[in-house]
C-alpha cells in the first residue's frame, strides 16, 4: 500500500564534502567502527520485532563493518525503513530518531565525534519513535460487480487497526475468493485506494474489482512430461472438464500430482482471456520432473552401536507411473567399539511400491530383506519376504495391512531350549494405523507442534521350529507443543516434546517359543538412552564372561520428555530424560529338567537416563549430539552413551 504522506528529510548534501576538507586529526582511528544498537519499545511486541527487522543498522552491523562516516549514512537511510515500518501498523504521524553517542545524525560534531573513539571501542546507536496517534479503518468499499460472500472475505471492518498488511491480504482474499465462485479471470486492483482522514484519524480503503464472466472447467493438458505415462497422470487428476471453475479444487488437483514425488514443481496456466470463447476455460499442467535415480546417505554414530552408515539408491519412475524401486544397504557396528555389538551387523533390502494399486487412495509395497545383527543379546541370520497395502484415509490417517514369512536362524547366550542355534521359520499380518498430524519445519526431521500415534499388531505363527502362535501388539506416540505463544520466543525456537511407547507379547511367554529378536528390548536411542542398546531389562550373565547379557522381555513400556531450544542463529540445545520398563508378566518357566540360566536377574528391570547436548540447524535438519547417563549405571555397562546424527531423536 503506498505511502499516503510523506514527509522529506533534507539531508545537506554539502556535509560530505565539507567534512572531506576538514583537518581531522586521527581521522578514522576506529576505522571500522564499532557500534551498538538499543531499540527502545514501542509497547508492540509484534512491531519491536517488525522495526528490528527493517533495521539496517541490526541486521549489518556484524556482517558489513562500516566506517564512522558510513556509518551515520546507514542510520539516514534506516530512518525511512523505520518510518515505513511505522506507518504499516498505523501510526502515519510517527517519527523514527537516531542518536549516535548522544548526538543526532545531521549533528555536524558528530563525524568528529567518531574519528575521535579509542580504537575498538564501541559507539551507541540509540533509535527511538515518536508514534502519534494510531489511525483505525474507516469507510471501507468494494467498487464493481461483487457478491456479498466475496466481500465478506474481506474480513475487515471499521474501527480495526489500520494494519497495511491487513489490508494487502484482504485484497488478495477478496482476488481468491471471486476465483472461487468461477471467475477465472477476475481482477482486483493491487494495492486498494487508500486515503488518509488526519481530522479523525482513520483511513478509508476502497478496492476495485471486475470479476468477469462465469467459467467451467474446459480441457486439461499437461506440458513438460518425459517418462511420465500422460494417462497415468490423468487418473490422478482430481478435477474433470465440465466442472465448474474453484481455484482451490484445482490448486488440490497441482499438490496431488506433486505429492506423487515424481516432479519437482507444477504450475497451472489459463490462456489469455481474449483467446477464450464460450463458457470453458482449458488449463495447462506445466511440470518439471525430477531426476529419475537417486541415492540418500545417512550415517551417525552412538558409543553403544558404534558407526553407522547408510546408502539407498532409488528410482523414482521405474515404469513411468511413479513405480518407485529402493534398494538399501545398512551398517553398523563399524570400529569395533560399539558396547552393544558383537562385531559388524549389516541390512540389504529392496522395496517396490507400485503407487494407485485400484484406487488412487492405496499403494501395494513388496519389500525383501535379508540382515545379519551381530548383537550382545544375539545373533541372527534372516530372510523377510513381504507384500504391504496400505491406504491413505485422509490426511492425518493411514492405514496398512500385509503379510511376511521370515526365515531366520538366531542365536542367544545361554537360551535354554536352543542348544546352539534356534531355526525359526514365522509367517506374521502386520496392521498398522497411522494418525499424524505434525507441522514440520523440515519433513520428518524436526516436528515442532502436532501429535503423531502408531498402533501396530502383528498375528504371527510359527510354521517351523519351535511351534507357537501368538500375537505382538506395540503403540507408540509423540507430541510436540510450540511455546511461541508464551511470547518469549520466535515460532518454532522453543519445543517441548513428549513420547511414549507400550508394547506386550500376547499368547507367549519369554521363554516359550518366543524368538529373541521379538522380544522386547530397552535401552538406546529410541528407547532410553544413557543404556547401551537393548541393555535395560531382564539379564542374564554368561558363566565366563564378566557384565551381563540381555534377556529381553515380554512387554515394555517407556517415555520421554524433552525440551528442544534455538538460542542463537542456528544454534540450539536440547535436555531430555528418559525412562522405560522391560518386564517379562506371565513367563512360564523352561521345559523340566531345563535348569535357568545362573545368576538370571529379576523379571522387571526399569531404568531413567537424562542428558543433553546441543544442535546446529541445517536447511535438511538439525545435526545432534547428545550425552546421555543413566540414573544409576547397570553393572559392566558404561558410565554414559553418545548420540551423534541428523534430525531430532523423535
Amino acid at each position: 500500500m503506498p505511502a499516503l504522506r510523506s514527509r522529506i528529510l533534507l539531508i545537506p548534501l554539502a556535509l560530505g564534502a565539507l567534512l572531506a576538507a576538514l583537518p581531522l586529526r586521527g581521522a578514522w582511528a576506529a576505522d571500522p567502527q564499532r557500534y551498538n544498537v538499543h531499540f527502545v519499545s514501542t509497547g508492540n511486541g509484534a512491531l519491536n520485532n517488525l522495526l528490528t527487522a527493517s533495521s539496517q543498522l541490526q541486521s549489518l552491523r556484524k556482517s558489513a563493518p562500516v566506517s564512522p562516516f558510513a556509518l551515520v549514512d546507514r542510520g539516514q537511510q534506516d530512518i525511512g525503513r523505520l518510518q515505513a515500518a511505522l506507518q504499516s501498523f498505523g501510526y502515519y504521524e510517527s517519527r523514527a530518531l537516531i542518536s549516535i553517542e548522544g548526538h543526532t545524525l545531521n549533528d555536524p560534531a558528530l563525524p568528529r565525534l567518531l574519528a575521535a573513539m579509542p580504537k575498538k571501542s564501541s559507539a551507541r546507536v540509540v533509535v527511538n519513535f515518536e508514534l502519534g496517534p494510531r489511525y483505525d479503518l474507516g469507510h471501507i468499499r468494494v467498487e464493481g460487480p461483487v457478491s456479498p460472500g466475496a466481500v465478506a472475505a474481506l474480513q475487515l471492518k471499521s474501527g480495526d487497526p489500520a494494519v497495511s498488511q491487513d489490508v494487502l491480504e484482504a485484497d488478495q482474499r477478496l482476488l481468491n475468493a471471486l476465483e472461487e465462485q468461477g471467475h477465472a479471470y477476475a481482477k482486483v486492483d493491487d494495492p486498494p485506494l487508500a486515503i488518509l482522514q488526519e481530522r479523525s484519524h482513520t483511513l478509508d480503503v476502497t478496492f476495485k474489482a471486475d470479476p468477469g464472466p462465469l467459467y467451467r472447467l474446459g480441457r486439461i493438458r499437461f506440458e513438460g512430461l518425459k517418462l511420465v505415462k500422460e494417462p497415468f497422470l490423468r487418473s490422478q487428476l482430481t478435477i474433470r472438464p465440465g466442472e465448474p471453475y474453484r481455484s482451490s479444487e484445482i490448486e488440490q488437483a497441482r499438490q496431488a500430482l506433486l505429492n506423487l514425488g515424481i516432479f519437482s514443481a507444477i504450475s497451472v496456466r489459463l490462456p489469455p482471456r481474449q483467446q477464450v470463447s464460450g463458457d470453458e476455460v482449458p488449463i495447462t499442467f506445466v511440470v518439471t520432473e525430477r531426476k529419475r535415480h537417486g541415492v540418500n546417505l545417512d550415517g551417525l554414530y552412538s558409543s553403544d552401536l558404534g558407526v553407522i552408515a547408510g546408502a539407498t539408491w532409488i528410482d523414482r519412475n521405474l515404469f513411468g507411473r511413479a513405480d518407485q524401486l529402493a534398494l538399501g544397504a545398512n551398517v553398523f557396528g563399524l570400529g569395533g567399539n560399539g558396547t552393544a555389538t558383537n562385531g559388524v551387523s549389516y541390512d540389504l533390502s529392496a522395496q517396490l511400491t507400485v503407487p494407485d494399486f485400484l484406487t488412487s487412495t492405496q499403494s501395494l509395497q513388496f519389500e525383501l530383506q535379508a540382515l545379519k545383527p551381530e548383537l550382545t543379546a544375539y545373533s541372527q541370520t534372516a530372510v523377510i519376504g513381504g507384500v504391504t497395502l496400505a491406504r491413505k484415509l485422509s490426511s492425518v490417517w493411514n492405514v496398512s495391512a500385509g503379510g511376511a514369512v521370515e526365515e531366520e536362524k538366531i542365536q542367544q547366550n545361554e537360551v535354554p531350549h536352543c542348544e546352539q542355534v534356534c531355526h525359526y521359520t514365522l509367517l506374521s499380518l502386520p496392521l498398522t494405523a497411522r494418525y499424524d498430524s505434525t507441522d514440520l519445519v523440515n519433513p520428518l526431521l524436526d516436528p515442532v507442534h502436532g501429535l503423531r500415534v502408531q498402533i501396530l499388531i502383528t498375528p504371527t505363527e510359527t510354521l517351523i521350529g519351535h511351534r507357537a502362535t501368538f500375537a505382538l501388539v506395540q503403540a507408540n506416540a509423540s507430541t510436540y507443543f510450540d511455546l511461541s505463544h508464551l511470547g518469549w520466543t520466535q515460532p518454532g525456537a522453543s519445543v517441548l516434546a513428549l513420547r511414549a511407547l507400550a508394547g506386550q507379547a500376547v499368547g507367549v511367554g519369554q521363554f516359550t517359543n518366543l524368538p529373541p529378536d521379538l522380544r522386547f528390548y530397552a535401552g538406546g536411542s529410541a528407547t532410553v538412552r544413557g543404556y547401551a542398546y537393548q541393555a535395560l531389562g531382564p539379564t542374564f550373565p554368561p558363566p565366563d564372561t564378566p557384565g551381563q547379557y540381555p534377556e529381553g522381555g515380554t512387554a515394555i513400556t517407556a517415555g520421554t520428555f524433552e525440551f528442544r531450544q534455538r538460542v542463537w542463529g542456528n544454534f540450539g540445545f536440547a535436555v531430555f530424560m528418559d525412562a522405560g520398563e522391560v518386564t517379562t508378566p506371565g513367563a512360564i518357566p523352561p521345559p523340566r529338567g531345563t535348569p535357568m540360566p545362573p545368576g538370571t536377574l529379576s523379571s522387571r528391570q526399569y531404568g531413567f537416563g537424562y542428558g543433553g547436548g546441543p544442535r546446529y540447524y541445517t536447511p535438511i535438519g538439525p545435526i545432534r549430539v547428545d550425552v546421555a547417563l543413566p540414573l544409576s549405571q547397570p553393572p559392566g555397562s558404561d558410565a554414559f552413551e553418545v548420540y551423534i546424527g541428523l534430525g531430532q531423536a523423535f
